[in-house]
């Protein structure tokens, strides 16, 4: 028996040793067969985790987060201790005691393994091993990828201390709702930084990463409180809190709400420019390399621009009546206000406008939803265009609704109570409009609106939106003629004229009015805004000279219609190319090009681009058409036009006016000196003659800006598709368009003056707010005349009107009376009038 014992002892030894050797002959295979495929565990020292672009205005205020992930990722000494405890409590109780690897967990997993059915079990997995596998490996479920995940925890712990991969882990686990890490759950559960978060909030924190989507406090709250609970009781049992203050916070409501960045500014139409012109430049890492991105945009107007914008289109709209509800729901006769409020999830506010349903309508008063599922009544002076709801709308309408004042408390409210707000009836506008507002001098684009609302559409009618200009259009060609010779004196025929082409079709040309005046002055035509005047004007100069010198605005030249109808403005421009045109004017005839961000910052905050922008410069040393500067006066020539004499010695007509100038100077080292669009003189010219359209023309509504630096010209189109206002005062050029995107008319009398000028009058009254008066100064190369009324030069120094004029112009003045005035109109060849 002793020796049966003693043999069966014997092989048993024997049979384990065999065991042991096949073991770990069996893990030095999967060792050999696996370790080469694994992944240098080293890079994970210079991990670059996703985070979104983050845009801001030109003062820092927030403007937009871009990015498929909310991630901000925090230094571990950042961390409250009890966070890191409330992970360590719910996800490994041992972190700081293994070696990557829970042995105690993994046997407790096999013990499972081996006595039940389930083919996946819970334990086994430590804070290293899942960071190995968030970094490294598939979420797949197999024993291969756990013993990778193993060795790689064991190589990970070699090469990285406790806390930073406790960090790696914090940073990089999901939380749901498009969250990783977990200052960005923070933010959005709770609205809260880390160094914020209540004792609750973090154990609900903890427990998400086990359940990211279908057990986080938002999806299923009832789950995320059985889960932060027993990370409490946890915390607890592990000493790192008191039972007193785990039953306190087990105590408090879950209440956690979705919460998005804290956005400082408004204007998503340029943040979306950004995001746009980010990936041009970056590509698709744009979004997930954390680039912080300063703009131009000055808030303050970027408010004004949203706010001129929002007012100008109600009132627009206000005056063409009501135009009927959004949408018609059938409710149903059982529907009440909270399945009515389910039909308004999909429908976004605009603007200050929300959505609502009508629930039903009493005497003179109806009751609607709104979609925070609150029901209210909007009573007989709620209503709109001084009808009452009842008489406007029915059950089941989809409408609109703004927030007034708030209503007075009821007689039996307590102090404590707030009063609840009253809302009263409103509708979107029909018609759409764009404001741009470009720094003068270097093309900064300071405030731009693309429509009434982001949330409506996100068509960006300032950039996207080609429309016809009108008579916005006339002061190209007035420039075109000045640079030809003409001067604000000069004087055209404003009478019928007929134009055939060369099928015999007739073309007869009429102002707005339909009246005729007959010989004026280039001044008065301008600011009377006649079309014959510009028609003969273009006939005169030629179609094909005027495109070529009109392109130097920045158009291009193809999409200048090649026949007379482009002295109306028929060309199809975008509101942003019509205020880099005006710009030209206001800085002295050079082209800068618009452009909208300051400067990129990587998540390091090291600079990694920044804009150095063409910029005008009235007063360096011969600016030429390069953009440089040379060493010396010289005239200018763009394109074989001469853009400017050298200064010229005044001449016997020169009045006797102290101007005071800027000495010639050289530019700065790093300035890049902008091209010359036009003659400085003829931009001078310009200035004069539009700041007169409106001190008595078109535009004459802008005087209440009561700014003699405001100057701009009002346009319209057939039918009133198109109203334009554009212009400048101070520093900025600003243009505004109103239509509508059907190319429907506006309505009767919609003229430019009337739809787009009071919004552009609203803008610049803020964004022009204790900025100094812009001068217009003539420059070099002019002398100051005096002329009668029909244009003729009287010699002396007063007497008559007063005009700056080119020098080159004043002989032809001095000998030349007569004004355009063609008895035989020629054929213009290449016109096509259909």
């Amino acid at each position: 028996m002793h020796l049966r014992f003693r043999r069966f002892l014997r092989w048993a030894v024997l049979a384990a040793i065999g065991l042991a050797v096949l073991g770990v002959l069996a893990l030095a295979t999967v060792y050999y067969l696996i370790s080469p495929k694994l992944p240098d565990v080293e890079s994970l020292h210079n991990v670059e985790l996703q985070e979104p672009m983050y845009v801001y205005a030109r003062d820092g205020r927030l403007m937009a987060v871009f990015g498929e992930t909310r991630r901000y990722p925090v230094d571990i000494a950042d961390v409250p201790e009890h966070l890191k405890q409330a992970f360590i409590a719910i996800e490994d109780s041992r972190f700081y005691e293994h070696n990557g690897v829970d042995y105690r967990g993994v046997a407790r997993a096999v013990w499972l393994l081996a006595t039940t059915d389930d083919k996946r079990v819970p334990g086994g997995s430590t804070i290293t091993q899942q960071v190995a596998r968030q970094f490294f490996l598939s979420s797949e479920y197999s024993y291969t990828r756990k013993i990778a995940e193993m060795m790689l925890a064991w190589r990970m712990e070699n090469e990285l201390s406790k806390d930073e991969i406790l960090e790696l882990y914090l940073n990089k686990s999901f939380f749901g709702n498009r969250a990783y890490g977990v200052a960005a759950a923070a933010e959005f559960y709770y609205g809260k930084k880390l160094d914020e978060l209540d004792l609750d909030e973090i154990a609900s924190l903890a427990g998400i990463p086990k359940f990211p989507s279908s057990g986080n406090p938002l999806s299923n709250p009832d789950r995320a409180k059985i889960r932060r609970d027993y990370t409490l009781q946890r915390m607890a049992e592990l000493g790192f809190i008191s039972a007193a203050d785990a039953a306190s916070a087990r105590a408090v409501a879950m209440h956690a709400s979705p919460h998005e960045p804290p956005l400082q500014m408004y204007s998503p139409f340029v943040a979306e420019m950004v995001r746009q012109e980010m990936i041009a430049r970056y590509g698709a890492e744009a979004l997930t390399r954390g680039y912080h991105v300063i703009t131009t945009i000055d808030p303050q107007m970027q408010a004004a621009a949203n706010q001129a914008v929002r007012d100008g289109l109600v009132i627009y709209d206000k005056r063409h009546g009501w135009h009927g509800v959004e949408q018609h729901f059938d409710l149903a006769e059982d529907e009440d206000a909270a399945t009515a409020q389910a039909r308004l999830r999909s429908i976004s506010a605009q603007s200050d406008m929300i959505p609502a349903i009508v629930l039903s309508i009493e005497g003179s008063s109806a009751s609607v939803v709104l979609p925070s599922g609150r029901a209210v009544t909007l009573d007989k002076g709620q209503g709109w265009g001084g009808r009452s709801p009842a008489q406007l709308l029915k059950r089941g309408d989809l409408v609109r609704v703004h927030r007034i004042e708030p209503a007075a408390k009821d007689a039996g409210a307590t102090a404590a109570e707030p009063a609840l707000p009253k809302y009263e009836l409103t509708q979107l506008p029909r018609a759409e409009a764009a404001l741009v507002s470009l720094e003068a001098d270097t093309g900064a684009l300071r405030a731009l609106s693309g429509g009434f609302s982001f949330a409506g559409s996100k068509f960006n009618r300032a950039t996207q939106a080609r429309r016809q200009p009108g008579s916005s259009f006339k002061p190209f060609l007035y420039a075109a003629a000045l640079e030809q010779g003409f001067n604000p004196a000069s004087v055209v025929l404003d009478a019928p004229v007929v134009f055939k082409d060369r099928r015999g079709r007739e073309w007869r040309p009429q102002n707005d009015d339909g009246r005729f005046s007959g010989p004026m002055r280039l001044r008065e035509a301008l600011v009377r805004s006649r079309n014959l005047v510009s028609v003969r004007l273009l006939d005169t100069i030629g179609v094909s000279y005027a495109r070529k010198y009109i392109s130097h605005f920045g158009f291009e030249e193809s999409s200048l219609p090649p026949n007379l109808s482009m002295s109306l403005g028929t060309a199809s421009l975008t509101p942003m190319s019509v205020a880099r045109g005006y710009a030209a004017f206001a800085n002295g005839g050079f082209l800068v090009d618009a452009w909208f961000i300051e400067e990129v910052r990587d998540r390091d905050g090291a600079v990694v681009f920044q804009e150095n922008p063409k910029t005008a410069c009235r007063t360096c040393r011969g600016t030429g058409a390069s953009g440089g500067a040379t060493s010396a006066p010289a005239s200018t020539v763009v394109g074989g036009f001469n853009l400017g004499p050298p200064t010229s010695a005044p001449t016997e007509a020169t009045a006797e006016v102290d101007v005071e100038k800027e000495p010639p100077a050289p530019p700065r080292e790093d300035m890049i000196v902008a091209p010359r669009a036009i003659d400085g003189r003829v931009a001078y010219q310009m200035v004069s003659m539009m700041r007169d359209v409106v001190q008595r023309g078109t535009g004459v509504r802008a005087k209440e800006l009561g700014r003699e630096d405001v100057g701009g010209k009002t346009g319209s189109t057939n039918e009133h598709r198109d109203a334009w206002f554009s212009g400048f005062g101070g520093d900025l050029a600003t243009t505004v368009w109103v239509g509508r995107d059907n190319f429907k008319p506006l309505g009767r009398g919609e003229y430019g003056g009337k739809a787009a000028l009071p919004i552009w009058i609203d803008f610049m009254r803020a964004a022009l707010e204790d900025r100094p008066i812009s001068p217009n100064t003539p420059p070099d190369g002019m002398v100051q005349v005096q002329v009668s009324a029909n244009g003729t030069l009287i010699p002396g120094a007063s007497g008559g009107l007063t005009e700056w004029v080119k020098v080159e112009d004043l002989e032809r003045m001095q000998t030349d009376t007569a004004y355009y005035d063609s008895s035989n109109e020629p054929t213009e060849e290449s016109f096509d009038i259909f």
